[in-house]
């Protein structure tokens, strides 16, 4: 009987029922497992194509320029004279050709076909003798002639939509009138000109042909008494020491460069047109080799010369120290090897193009130091180059008299490695520097698109936030995890963790508003409590080991950190109580003040310090948790043993405890760095956001992360500025992953050591 009782409780696991349930058990576990490799996989692929899409949207400015030949025809209105100079409109579709009996030929670019041609010699019978352009964007013509008279013109182009179809008209304007100026009362033949027109004057300099210099500056002025405009007129002859060879004068009507025989340049202050002064003499090209040709830069700051032996060297002012400028040669390009003839620089960029004796074409940028392109065109020499205003286009002259017309491909030449990760010398500036400004309101800015101080800001915000947060959260996670009860554990740790859910927009709002300008008013009382905290703390502890025994035994262990609550804040409410006082007897009443006038450290509200701190707030509970964890999962056999041994609970924390969790610890450090290092709203929101290179913990500074939440809104798809911003995410994206790479690995070889306590 108690066979068979004992028999009918014993399970069958060969029933139908107990075989469903385990099959589906089985099932289930398959499920599970290839849902959560599917999971870990879809992760993978996600990150991998976030960073080939990155990749994507970057490589394309680190490729060469290409140029393509579309077409190729006689120069239009025949070879008779010589052409003086080419342009086109932005649309690429009319081209200008000058020639040397002083006609304007407009062109179309695709054939060659005639469009409209203008005598600019209506109004004189001279001859031309000498031929200058202005700016480019300013499309001005300046012919020298030779009875001593010089003739402005501008082509201008209108544009029309008759049914819906654009028409170009091409146009010539005369901003001096149709009448030549007189530039020599003697009447002797210009040989050479430069000239710049605005608004509001025209300067003319000329070279005669017995080797006199002269300046011409009229100026339009409105009169008081009647509606009626008056022109000042300002003469000046400046003085030449050898044969001129070429002419050049800045935009803004202020600087002459005067090129000589030998490859010297004369580098003339003009901004007083009566009394012109000469600032300086340089050797621009080395002895033997004599200046070839000779161009402004766009914006009209550098001078690009080129050489007899194929060399380009960009000149520009610099300041000194005493407010004086002095011409420099600030880099140069030796890609090309035989005699530079001709330099067209682009119309709205920091690059140019050069031609040779040879038949190469180089296109190059000035910022980037780099030759973008360099190739072979023809076998001939050419002698007349034209870029168009969109540099998307090029038209070239040979010796035999044909014309070619060319599409350039060069979307991203300011890009090159020097120009991201080197110091760049800069127009403008006194020395090469690392800067970052993207965007300008003039059409003469230099793109500045160096990444090292985004990149510099981006680790001196995290070393300045784990530097608040990594001893606090280590510290505190050792004695929560080793030293707290375990009910102020279950009050505390769930706490901190909460913190990790705080926004980081909140913490940024508080930063820059509230707590900015909390630390500005009470410095002195923040440096006191860093200083008096811990001293409190461990007053507070020697005080509290010579109580007497009954007193101390009475509060429960584990609860000791709640009597160090009001010393805390009672420390810090003195601190704060005090700086008043402090900065009025210490510091004339203004600490930030006497810090940039008595020790030079400039002060910015919105500084390091104030983002180190809301970042350390924004990090301790990843690092806090992680460490916290670690730690109290290191088997209670170690510590037991270790106090068995006779060690004392703090050695046992040092020499075991932290070794055994030395993996979590290292894991939680680096991971609460990479959260430092992608922190985007508190650093947008708490720092000036200027991008400087400076350890100074009183500065601001502008990370890689706020960078892109800034100026990505702004910036034009595909543009320079759209993907240079995507390198600096791909950077942020290498960045992270190769911290927690090195994390793992440590991580890792951690465990491995440890494992055998």
């Amino acid at each position: 009987m108690s066979d068979v009782s004992t028999s009918s409780l014993l399970a069958d696991f060969n029933s139908a029922e107990a075989q469903k349930h385990r099959y589906y058990r089985h099932l289930k576990d398959v499920m599970m497992r290839y849902m959560m490799a599917l999971g870990g996989i879809s992760v993978i692929i996600a990150i991998v194509l976030i960073a080939f899409y990155l990749v994507y949207v970057v490589l394309p400015m680190f490729k060469s320029a290409h140029i393509e030949r579309v077409t190729g025809y006689p120069v239009p209105a025949g070879t008779k004279t010589e052409s003086l100079y080419y342009a086109m409109e932005e649309q690429r579709e009319i081209g200008l050709r000058v020639t040397g009996n002083g006609n304007a030929v407009f062109f179309n670019t695709a054939d060659g076909s005639l469009v409209h041609r203008e005598s600019l010699l209506q109004e004189t019978r001279a001859q031309v003798t000498a031929f200058a352009a202005g700016d480019p964007s300013q499309r001005l013509l300046a012919l020298g002639l030779n009875d001593g008279t010089a003739l402005l013109a501008l082509h201008e182009y209108r544009v029309t939509y008759p049914d819906n179809i654009r028409v170009i008209h091409p146009e010539i304007g005369w901003p001096a009138g149709r009448e030549p100026v007189k530039m020599d009362e003697t009447g002797k033949a210009i040989t050479m000109i430069a000239t710049q027109y605005d608004e509001d004057q025209t300067t003319i300099a000329a070279l005669t042909e017995d080797q006199r210099l002269l300046l011409l500056n009229m100026v339009e002025e409105e009169s008081f008494l009647s509606d009626e405009a008056e022109i000042t007129t300002t003469r000046s002859q400046i003085p030449v020491a050898g044969r001129v060879t070429f002419l050049l004068m800045d935009v803004e009507h202020r600087e002459l460069y005067v090129a000589e025989q030998g490859g010297l340049i004369s580098y003339f202050d003009i901004s007083d047109k009566a009394e012109p002064e000469l600032v300086q003499r340089v050797q621009a090209v080395n002895i033997p080799t004599e200046i070839t040709g000779m161009s402004f830069l766009s914006g009209g700051i550098s001078i690009l010369v080129g050489d007899s032996d194929g060399n380009i060297f960009q000149w520009f002012p610099v300041r000194d120290r005493e407010n004086n400028y002095t011409l420099e040669k600030i880099r140069g390009f030796n890609s090309q090897s035989a005699r530079i003839i001709s330099i067209a620089p682009e119309y709205f960029r920091k690059g140019f193009l050069a031609t040779d004796a040879a038949g190469y074409l180089g296109i190059y940028h000035t910022t980037a130091h780099r030759t973008v392109e360099l190739e072979k065109i023809s076998d001939n020499r050419l002698t007349q180059l034209a870029v168009a205003p969109r540099a998307n286009a090029m038209l070239v002259e040979d010796d035999t008299g044909a014309l070619q017309f060319w599409e350039i491909d060069n979307e991203h030449p300011e890009i090159s490695w020097s120009s991201i990760w080197g110091k760049v010398w800069y127009e403008s500036r006194d020395k090469p520097e690392y800067i970052w400004q993207s965007s300008s309101a003039s059409s003469d800015f230099e793109p500045k698109f160096s990444l090292t101080p985004l990149v510099y800001g981006t680790l001196k915000a995290a070393f300045y936030a784990m530097l608040f947060a990594v001893p606090l959260a280590i510290m505190g996670a050792v004695y929560t995890a080793y030293f707290m009860s375990a009910f102020m554990r279950d009050i505390v740790k769930p706490t901190i963790e909460i913190m990790a859910a705080l926004p980081t927009v909140i913490l940024g709002f508080l930063a820059g508003l509230w707590f900015a300008p909390f630390v500005e008013q009470n410095m002195p009382g923040l440096f006191l409590c860093f200083f008096l905290l811990p001293l409190s703390v461990i007053i507070a502890a020697y005080c509290w080991n010579r109580i007497p025994d009954d007193l101390r035994h009475r509060i429960p262990e584990g609860w000791e950190a709640v009597l160090l609550l009001p010393v805390i804040i009672g420390t810090g409410m003195v601190s704060f109580a005090l700086s008043q006082p402090l900065e009025i007897a210490l510091f004339d009443g203004n600490m930030p003040l006497w810090l940039t006038d008595e020790l030079g450290i400039t002060y910015d509200q919105r500084n390091s310090l104030v983002v180190g701190i809301a970042m350390g707030f924004a990090v301790i509970p990843i690092i806090f948790t992680i460490c916290e964890d670690a730690i109290y999962g290191v088997p209670e056999h170690l510590t037991m043993g270790s106090l068995a041994l006779g060690a004392t609970p703090w050695q046992t924390a040092v020499r075991v405890v932290l070794l055994t969790a030395s993996p979590g610890i290292f894991s939680a450090v680096m991971i609460g760095f990479g959260r430092a290092v992608g922190e985007t709203m508190i650093v947008l929101m708490a720092t000036g956001n200027t991008a400087i290179m400076d350890m100074n913990i009183f500065e601001g500074f502008r990370t890689l992360s706020a960078n892109i939440a800034v100026e990505m809104p702004e910036s034009e798809v595909d543009s320079t500025h759209y993907r240079i911003l995507f390198l600096a995410a791909l950077v942020l994206f290498l960045a992270t992953f190769l911290f927690n790479t090195i994390a793992e690995v440590v991580r890792q070889r951690l465990r491995v050591k440890y494992s055998s306590l």
